[in-house]
């Protein structure tokens, strides 16, 4: 026999929690997000015409990766609203996964990008061609500059929000990648060697990849419900039965909703009943330190073995 205890209050205030950490109520962010958009976007453009014109591939291998801060700046931009839409019967946490599933074609896409840049970068070592070096170093410095406004823009706002900070590490990544080719415009305009073109091609590359691959990984992850990386679930456990009155946990389950929006589900053996309300509140406050506020506990006398065989044969 079991009697489930729910506290409405505290469920209410997860689902509050939930919403709010998606959608920023300081305009100021959006304002950041917004001009650091604006730049990126133009960074983009002038990259890649002036590194068609210029026939630079490290110029189109760093437009490549300021593509990836305009994904995610957009996407913390869009995130923001996308938080805001009401759920509905269908879909009772809202749309949040959106951004999950917009990381991960993001990253597959990059991946793609960047062995295309590896394999163009390899036949320009085999058959070097000529490069305009006086409008590589150009854009290369253009962009050099752009980045670092862009970097100041989102500076003291990348603290607050998962998001800005993914974006904000982004656009420092692409502010190492346009110094690297600042580096090779010069080696080819003043010394001539139009290797270092491609070289530096191949270093943005790997920025790309690792940030990619980082990105793809947590994504999937997210999508198979795996524990956050940044929680134990042998404390989560300890935390509940840390708890006087809290026998034992079983079925007890960690995933994440969303970027920064960790849920959990546990069933718990409290034996006395009129001890449930306790041990639930406690619980909860327990586990809401733990940076878990999504939280559904099952409160039992004593185990019920048979209630969940189909998800564990």
């Amino acid at each position: 026999m079991f009697i489930p205890v729910m506290s409405s209050r505290d469920h209410t205030h997860a689902h509050d929690h939930l919403r709010g950490r998606r959608a920023s109520a300081d305009p100021r962010l959006t304002r950041s997000l917004t001009i650091a958009l604006g730049i990126t976007l133009v960074l983009l453009l002038g990259e890649g015409i002036g590194g068609w014109l210029a026939n630079s591939l490290s110029l189109l291998a760093d437009a490549g990766h300021v593509l990836t801060d305009a994904a995610a700046l957009g996407l913390s931009l869009f995130v923001t609203w996308l938080a805001r839409q009401p759920g509905t019967s269908g879909k009772t946490y809202g749309y949040l996964r959106w951004e999950i599933l917009a990381a991960l074609f993001n990253a597959a896409t990059l991946l793609l990008i960047s062995g295309w840049i590896v394999v163009e970068a390899v036949m320009r070592f085999r058959h070097p061609e000529p490069v305009v070096g006086t409008l590589m170093l150009s854009v290369a410095v253009a962009g050099l500059v752009g980045n670092a406004v862009a970097a100041s823009v989102l500076h003291g706002s990348h603290t607050h929000n998962l998001n800005v900070r993914a974006a904000y590490l982004h656009v420092w990544g692409d502010l190492l990648a346009s110094a690297g080719t600042v580096v090779a415009a010069i080696v080819v305009k003043y010394v001539g060697w139009v290797g270092a073109d491609p070289a530096a091609s191949l270093f943005t590359t790997l920025l790309i990849v690792v940030g990619a691959w980082r990105l793809l990984r947590e994504s999937v992850d997210v999508l198979l419900e795996a524990a956050p990386p940044h929680i134990a679930i042998d404390e989560v456990r300890g935390c509940i039965t840390g708890v006087d009155g809290a026998e034992s946990v079983h079925d007890l389950h960690v995933w994440t909703l969303t970027s920064g929006v960790v849920a959990m589900s546990a069933h718990v053996i409290v034996r006395e009943p009129d001890r449930h309300q306790d041990v639930l509140e406690r619980s909860l406050e327990r586990l809401q330190h733990m940076g878990i506020h999504h939280v559904t506990l099952q409160l039992e006398r004593s185990k019920i073995d048979d209630c969940e065989l189909h998800l564990h044969p």
